[in-house]
């Protein structure tokens, strides 16, 4: 009932970005505006093409199934649809529908009232995508640089990249990406041990506050960032682990094409082991 409640407070008219009071309204719990529509669009088209590209076949297995991208002699051009054609209608499709949800997040947020941490966010997430399936493959030279819709040839796909630069955990932006996703998760599991502990008493003890859960931090790690802090910090681990990874792959071929272990002769090099 709380949440019915509060839903008062943003069905309001207002905050489009495009179409006006066009597609200003909700359907139950969800709003629509211009931009659910195209997300609509977008990913309805993109589904019915992924199932266009597994009805041509060779099966319907669902851990088999891929749309794979053009083959690499297309270059950056065009492909006929059963050449990598689906891959490309497929990829166009995904963009504009990342791109329209956030966008849908953006006028949720306008009106509410709030600030755009959560478009934000997501944002990060279709970077991320857009410099695998976009950004790599155009600094590459050809579409077919971007990875398979599928699941096993995704994974392959990985493999591949990985065995390519002969080992990828010795990419220094992979490093720094890693480490960012660890430590998010490890600083959002000690925050959410914390309010379980906090929330979830012994029989006969109260609810601890806030006070305590700075308290105990304090105690344990010598420093408490709070808790609005906590999830500052979380969102700045998890938007760098996305920056980071999108980094270590964009320089993998574009700018670095030997095997990583070899970038760091620089470290041997060094005179302070003359």
């Amino acid at each position: 009932m709380a949440l019915l409640s509060f839903e008062r407070k943003y069905r309001v008219r207002g905050g489009t970005l495009i179409g006006g009071d066009l597609f200003d309204f909700w359907v139950g719990p969800f709003y629509v505006g211009f931009f659910g529509v195209t997300s609509l669009f977008f990913a309805t088209l993109g589904t019915a093409m992924i199932l266009y590209g597994a009805a041509i076949g060779p099966t319907w297995n669902v851990w088999l199934i891929s749309i794979v991208p053009p083959d690499l002699a297309y270059g950056l051009s065009v492909a006929p649809l059963k050449e990598g054609g689906i891959w490309q209608v497929v990829t166009i499709c995904a963009i504009g529908a990342f791109v329209s949800w956030a966008l849908r997040e953006v006028e949720i947020a306008r009106k509410l009232g709030i600030g755009l941490h959560v478009p934000v966010a997501f944002g990060m997430a279709i970077f991320a995508y857009v410099t695998l399936v976009v950004f790599r493959p155009l600094l590459m030279g050809a579409w077919g640089h971007g990875f398979p819709y599928g699941i096993f040839s995704h994974l392959d796909w990985v493999s591949n990249v990985g065995y390519t630069y002969i080992n990828f955990h010795y990419n220094p932006a992979h490093m720094i990406a890693v480490s960012f996703f660890f430590v998010n998760a490890f600083a959002l599991a000690l925050h959410g041990s914390l309010i379980l502990s906090a929330t979830n008493p012994g029989k006969g003890e109260v609810v601890k506050t806030p006070e305590h859960e700075d308290t105990f931090f304090r105690d344990v790690l010598g420093y408490s960032v709070g808790t609005l802090g906590i999830h500052r910090v979380g969102l700045f681990l998890a938007l760098s682990a996305g920056f980071w990874s999108a980094v270590c792959i964009i320089i993998s071929g574009p700018v670095w094409s030997l095997g990583w272990p070899e970038w760091w002769d620089w470290w041997l090099n060094l005179p302070i082991w003359g």
